[in-house]
């Protein structure tokens, strides 16, 4: 039977917990899965076959002729017929060549050879190819001295794939190994999903655009979120549109949000908690936002907002960088994985084994940054940065991966099995 704290970690890690003011806190799991539900894909279009590479299929890719669309040679030699090598070594005619693109157009018979060349056609009657080094050939003549089985070193018609098969199934990033399959299927025209178009607005007083006219002020920051949620954006599909930073005022916030309009996502950052200078939501409200939920049981960034405005989904992350990122590789991607039409589980969590012990967590799921490293038998180890301060950017740049610690999880000494996001696994630069 469970533990009692087993069982606590996981009803909190399902339903979600009560922070110490009372509100209800939401697990990742389940705001992840209320973003999903929000959002549909976006339409299709075609695209040619160049430009498709890391775009989402949206249809799936058929065969329009077998590939190859008959027997082909795997190997240089002669195409003869077994019957004719049954006492070795054998003498036989040359008659002709079979090359890749200029097939022998005539059939082998008895006592007769071709010679053949790798992708080329096989001539009909001939059954094995005898490779090039266990022949000599004289003029016209060729001494065969060694002849495999029939069928040997010969491609079948459709051993990659054959005509009318389904080859790529809709929902994948395509890949160049998936942009060849195309191409020898046929298509040159690509269905994908439209790219997500993603609003990202900035928010707070102390912010400075590191690209801008304006230097910092003695109290002021340079402002890296919109960069990093625009990188993050491009790097997992989508198409960002920076709306730059909207100082603490709920007028300024709202005209900035208008900004967003004919997006696919507007996201924010900085202004989603309860201090007096965190505006957005009440800035989003004049602008028709309809709630979804407000708090998610995680650590770094617990004030995730999330709601739509008309048709349009809204993401409030925390303004604090290493939060944002974080929200963001757990909601903003499956986010616009659910626009592009792809699979909504895809598994981000290896296993590993930790590195330095590490103590209790508290109600909420913690992500903590890790350096990753390989044991001499190759198994995972993840070592966590004993600093974990939410502002510390530099050690999340630093990190190879976040360890994931469940609410209300025992302390777990060195040796553990944990849950890691190997950030070099997720497909695309984080």
């Amino acid at each position: 039977m469970a533990s009692q704290s087993t069982q606590a970690s996981s009803l909190a890690a399902s339903q979600g917990c009560l922070a110490p003011d009372g509100s209800t806190l939401l697990s990742v799991e389940e705001a992840c899965s209320r973003i999903i539900e929000a959002i549909r894909p976006l339409g299709v279009m075609r695209i040619g076959l160049g430009n498709a590479l890391g775009r989402a299929l949206a249809e799936d890719i058929v065969a329009s002729r077998a590939h190859p669309p008959a027997a082909v040679a795997a190997m240089d030699g002669y195409a003869i017929r077994s019957a004719d090598a049954l006492s070795l070594p054998v003498k036989l005619r040359k008659v002709g060549a079979s090359k890749a693109g200029a097939r022998f157009e005539g059939k082998v018979l008895a006592g007769n050879c071709v010679r053949i060349f790798t992708g080329a056609t096989l001539p009909d009657g001939a059954d094995t190819i005898a490779l090039q080094e266990d022949a000599s050939e004289l003029c016209d003549n060729v001494e065969i001295r060694k002849v495999p089985e029939p069928g040997r070193h010969i491609r079948p018609a459709g051993t990659s794939h054959s005509a009318g098969q389904v080859c790529l199934a809709k929902g994948r990033v395509l890949t160049a190994r998936d942009i060849s399959v195309m191409a020898s299927c046929g298509c040159a025209d690509v269905p994908v999903r439209r790219k997500p178009r993603v609003a990202i607005l900035a928010t707070g007083d102390e912010l400075v655009d590191p690209g801008g006219s304006r230097s910092p002020g003695p109290d002021q920051i340079f402002g890296s979120n919109n960069a990093a949620i625009a990188a993050a954006v491009a790097a997992w599909g989508g198409e960002p549109i920076d709306l730059g930073i909207a100082p603490d005022r709920i007028e300024a916030i709202a005209e900035a949000v208008n900004g967003a309009i004919g997006a696919d996502l507007l996201v924010t950052t900085g202004g989603a908690s309860v201090g007096e200078h965190d505006l957005v939501r009440n800035a989003l409200a004049t602008r028709g936002f309809t709630p979804g939920f407000w708090k998610v049981a995680m650590r770094p960034g617990k004030p995730v907002i999330f709601g739509t405005i008309g048709e349009m989904p809204v993401l409030g992350l925390s303004g604090n960088p290493v939060s944002a990122l974080v929200s963001a590789l757990m909601f903003l991607r499956p986010a616009i994985r659910a626009m592009l039409g792809l699979p909504p589980k895809q598994a981000i969590f290896e296993q590993a084994v930790l590195g330095a012990a590490m103590p209790d967590n508290q109600l909420r799921e913690d992500y903590v940054r890790a350096r990753l490293e390989r044991d001499p038998d190759g198994k995972l180890i993840a070592i966590p940065f004993p600093t974990q301060d939410s502002a510390m950017l530099l050690t999340l740049a630093n990190a190879d991966g976040l360890i994931r610690r469940r609410p209300r999880a025992p302390p777990a000494p060195k040796g553990t099995w944990i849950d890691v996001i190997v950030f070099d696994h997720l497909g695309s630069p984080f």
